[in-house]
């Protein structure tokens, strides 16, 4: 949950921001933001429109010299604690980023409730009533659906090491339970079922994090294409939920309560496992890669 924050704080509002803003709009927001003194969120996901971006049905019409906004996001990190909103709409020039502050009239974030997942995550929807803004509220520099796609890019990357926090977690904790658990008069961790188990789960750790360390290396040099993270999201969060939940198991009846951490990585691990991109969105596009053939459709 605290990674959903910071991950959306920096990685996506600041970033757009940064990457798109005008310099007015940066100083507005960039420094307050960075000190944690101001928290932004980013609206993209719609509720029929996930995956597939390019259906959103919020619009932004021109009125005059200013900018109305209309209709709804969902599932947005943050969004009711946010003090901007970095919003993408439909316009008749194409997808445009706006700058929504908190309490304009129109705008309004319910948060969503009733989770079992993410729950100490603020999540939660947006709603735009004919919102209106003024001209310098939108992004200048983001035009069309590469704009919100390449800020996406910067919190998977990010998502690429922090599942596998999760999981590091999950077989540090299990690894220190086996030790000290006795059954049958011998140490859990003693027995070849259970070594076999862990040792399995730490090949695939490490493998993962090589993998997140050489994409970081990529990044820093400036070579990391977009697909590369993909593969990266896909292979950590797929295998972080695989390690959490066989070392639930390991655990087990202790497994399920909060005097350990498993299950709260486990049932984060799972919105982890559809949002910034689905597996199975991230198999496609590694599939389009290696066959020159797009399948989303």
């Amino acid at each position: 949950g605290l990674r959903s924050l910071v991950s959306v704080q920096g990685s996506l509002a600041m970033y757009a921001i940064w990457r798109f803003g005008s310099e007015e709009q940066k100083q507005q927001w960039l420094p307050r933001m960075a000190a944690g003194e101001a928290i932004g969120c980013f609206g993209l996901t719609e509720a029929d429109f996930g995956s597939d971006p390019s259906g959103m049905r919020t619009r932004a019409r021109r009125d005059g010299g200013d900018w109305v906004l209309t209709g709804t996001k969902m599932w947005i990190t943050n969004g009711s604690i946010a003090d901007v909103a970095v919003v993408w709409a439909r316009t008749d020039e194409g997808v445009r980023g706006f700058l929504v502050p908190a309490g304009t009239p129109g705008f309004t974030a319910p948060e969503i409730t009733r989770k079992q997942s993410l729950r100490a995550s603020v999540t939660s929807e947006l709603v735009l009533d004919d919102v209106r803004l003024p001209a310098d509220a939108m992004l200048p520099g983001a035009a069309g659906l590469s704009g919100p796609l390449s800020c996406l890019n910067e919190a998977r990357f990010g998502i690429v090491f922090g599942a596998l926090g999760a999981a590091h977690d999950c077989l540090e904790t299990t690894v220190a339970y086996a030790r000290s658990r006795q059954i049958f008069d011998r140490p859990l961790a003693a027995y070849q079922a259970t070594q076999l188990k862990l040792a399995d789960m730490g090949l695939e750790l490490g493998k993962g994090m090589l993998l997140a360390l050489h994409l970081g290396a990529r990044k820093d040099a400036g070579t990391l294409d977009h697909r590369q993270i993909s593969l990266g999201k896909l292979n950590s969060v797929r295998e972080a939920i695989a390690i959490a939940r066989e070392c639930r198991a390991i655990l087990g009846a202790a497994g399920i309560t909060l005097d350990y951490p498993v299950i709260r990585h486990a049932a984060n691990l799972e919105s982890v496992l559809t949002y910034e991109g689905t597996s199975e969105v991230h198999q496609l596009i590694i599939g389009q890669v290696l066959t020159g053939h797009a399948a989303f459709r």
